[in-house]
């Protein structure tokens, strides 16, 4: 059973930043995948970033450009820098890790809430 832990979730003006950290309780290179997904309300949750063990990432669209996946394998950790916030990125986000081998089995974090908002 992988334990996520997320932290950094706020209040922000649109066009602040925010930083996002999710901490593991195993080694993050044993995961296939780790990621970022919201879900705001009355939606469904959707992929925000994803972060493959071999280092490729990949955005929605929505965050090109704004967003930035990264990871401290030290530290068993993967961040999600955000800025440019908009308020439409205003919802709860979670932290996933994704084994692939030998079944496919996902973990989630218990959710940051991230409102942007003047």
């Amino acid at each position: 059973q992988v334990q996520l832990v997320e932290s950094g979730g706020g209040l922000v003006q649109p066009g602040g930043s925010l930083r996002l950290s999710c901490a593991a309780s195993e080694n993050i290179l044993t995961m296939s995948a780790m990621g970022w997904f919201r879900q705001a309300p009355g939606k469904q949750r959707e992929l925000v970033a994803t972060l493959t063990r071999g280092g490729s990432k990949n955005y929605a669209d929505s965050v090109k450009g704004r967003f930035t996946i990264s990871r401290d394998i030290v530290k068993n950790t993967v961040f999600l820098q955000m800025n440019s916030l908009k308020p439409e990125d205003t919802a709860v986000y979670y932290c996933n890790a994704n084994f692939q081998v030998p079944r496919v089995v996902n973990y989630w974090g218990q959710g940051t809430q991230v409102t942007v908002s003047s």
